[in-house]
């Protein structure tokens, strides 16, 4: 099975993930291989820890995709050393092409169409911790981005309904859960900074802003005062969902 993004996943494959998650690890047999772009600190750390807890050998392939070879030689040539494929890039169609080649599960640890992994983590913090997902009204805010685009994807999957708040707009229906994102580099519209004006409009919902966060840019005040802020602890939740994944794919 291959995760690309979510809409790989059905509404079942996903609560099976996270049934998974809510237990202990089942120990699999064999390699994965795994490749970050970039930093990737949280995701490097928890995959990492993931693949001890699951008692599988890993080894690092430091831009694998990044090679001018086919994707198709390179899962050819690759494929009978490894049973599993980590991999963060940011060409999602790259990876797409390598999953497609590949006869092994490959997993996208994050792309520049989507972070599957992060958002069925903290879809599944916020479903077990704060309140069942169907029952809230989630708002986005900010600009598309690849985590944002996942939450749409987990929305349509499972049938929530969000509201992606648009550039400027001056909120008035209240939401009880506030996502946010990044900044793509080099965009720099003021507009769509977060306030705690904007946070009261809102009726003061509950804060997850995807990490790494940046105040002055997506986020206009300091989180961590913030009565609504889901703290750093909600990111935990990364190694047993990540863990989750390997095993319902592999």
């Amino acid at each position: 099975m291959k995760l690309i993004s979510i809409s790989d996943l059905s509404a079942s494959d996903i609560h099976a993930i996270w049934a998974l998650a809510s237990g202990p690890a089942v120990q699999r047999s064999g390699v994965a291989a795994w490749s970050f772009e970039g930093n990737g600190i949280r995701t490097r750390t928890t995959f990492i820890q993931a693949f001890r807890d699951l008692g599988l050998a890993y080894t690092e392939l430091p831009n694998l995709l990044k090679s001018s070879e086919r994707a198709c030689d390179l899962a050819g040539y690759l494929d009978p050393f490894y049973d599993l494929y980590v991999i963060r890039e940011s060409d999602h169609l790259r990876l797409a092409e390598f999953a497609a080649a590949s006869r092994r599960p490959v997993i996208n640890a994050m792309s520049g169409a989507g972070h599957p992994c992060e958002v069925l983590a903290d879809a599944f913090y916020v479903h077990t911790q704060v309140a069942p997902l169907e029952s809230l009204r989630i708002g986005l805010w900010g600009p598309p981005t690849n985590v944002l685009n996942s939450w749409h994807e987990l929305a349509r999957v499972l049938g929530l309904t969000l509201h992606h708040f648009c550039a400027g707009q001056s909120p008035e229906a209240p939401v009880d859960l506030l996502i946010t994102d990044g900044w793509p580099a080099g965009f720099t519209d003021s507009s769509w900074t977060l306030s705690r004006e904007h946070m009261a409009r809102l009726g003061n919902p509950k804060l997850l802003p995807t990490p790494p966060f940046t105040i002055g840019n997506e986020l206009g005040f300091d989180p961590v005062g913030f009565a609504g802020f889901l703290g750093y602890g909600q990111k935990q939740a990364l190694v047993a969902v990540q863990r989750a994944i390997v095993m319902h794919v592999a």
